[in-house]
């Protein structure tokens, strides 16, 4: 966690998710009006008494911009963590048993993965009796967590044959023992990338559901405000405020959760966690060119170390610094495992 926090992406996009929690947890107390009360004022633009404008029937849509914040993030929040939870279940399960399990499992998830994710959603949704956040969350975590279970099991596949888990085998450890405190420690950094991607995934999908009028419209959420400016036709009243705050919010959103996504790649990823740390400059002066260019040979993540020629190895032993004569016998094969 120290590490992944040394990022300065996972504490910008930590900061502005910590913005938004807090505003979903107190908007309703400190929104200043019904966001479904009527007023006299008409399309008013931002003034002292409505930050944020009203809409077409007086509505204050600074109040349904607090109040909506809530339900986007419940949903995509509740629905990425049943996304998760049902990834790790089939993805690590089938990854780690193997054989006829690991088959049906992977059948069942490619059957989830080929299904187009929003049209699914939309039939569901439009088919329950009640469209509420709880069920909208469920349905989408429901209908999004096959990408997540196979890169999951990808993972697993390689974890099973390590040491460390084939020494838990052979003591006689049980496989629920082995999955959860062996298998599962080390999968941490992806199933939080998982669960970022799913609440971005989440959050766009009940924008979307919302926009198009698929779910109960009289819960505000950013989706819903941007489906009544669209059918009350904002943009052509050029009424800006009703539509730009939900759009920046959206994108605000979508951002930080990228944010922290970058900087957990960068603790998973080796080449984007390394660091060049310059020499000192008296260390670079005494360096000649040729041993520059030897300190700085890499063949993946191994530092490229070829054997020591005889020339070399005479100017090294008598003190002298490396020259072009002494590097060109190991040149070529330098020149192969770069190619």
């Amino acid at each position: 966690m120290k590490a992944l926090l040394s990022s300065t992406k996972t504490r910008v996009g930590l900061t502005i998710i910590g913005l938004f929690v807090v505003v979903a947890v107190v908007g309703p107390w400190v929104a200043p009006y019904d966001p479904s009360a009527m007023s006299a004022d008409v399309l008013a633009p931002p003034s002292t008494d409505h930050l944020l404008g009203t809409t077409q029937s007086g509505q204050d849509v600074f109040s349904q911009l607090l109040i909506g914040t809530r339900g986007v993030l419940l949903v995509g929040f509740l629905s990425a963590l049943i996304a998760t939870v049902l990834s790790c279940l089939v993805g690590i399960t089938s990854g780690y048993l193997g054989g006829p399990a690991d088959e049906a499992l992977s059948a069942v998830g490619n059957v989830f993965l080929v299904l187009p994710g929003l049209p699914l959603i939309i039939i569901i949704a439009s088919l329950l009796p009640e469209s509420g956040d709880l069920v909208v969350a469920a349905v989408i975590g429901l209908t999004g967590w096959a990408w997540g279970a196979r890169v999951l099991r990808a993972q697993t596949l390689s974890l099973r044959r390590r040491d460390y888990v084939t020494a838990a085998r052979a003591v006689g450890e049980p496989t629920w023992r082995i999955i959860v405190f062996e298998v599962l420690p080390n999968l941490s950094a992806v199933i939080v990338s998982s669960f970022v991607g799913t609440v971005v995934n989440a959050v766009l999908s009940v924008v979307t559901l919302s926009f198009i009028g698929v779910v109960d419209l009289s819960r505000w959420n950013w989706g819903t405000i941007l489906f009544w400016a669209q059918s009350n036709q904002a943009l052509a009243q050029n009424a800006w405020w009703w539509f730009v705050p939900a759009g920046l919010c959206i994108a605000l959103l979508g951002t930080a959760l990228a944010l922290v996504n970058f900087g957990i790649d960068e603790l998973v990823n080796p080449r984007l966690r390394v660091r060049r740390t310059p020499l000192p400059r008296a260390e670079r002066r005494s360096l000649t060119s040729a041993a520059r260019r030897r300190a700085r040979m890499r063949v993946g993540f191994t530092a490229v170390l070829p054997a020591p020629a005889p020339a070399e190895t005479a100017s090294t032993a008598a003190g002298g610094p490396f020259t072009g004569e002494d590097f060109a016998p190991i040149a070529p094969i330098v020149a192969k495992d770069l190619t």
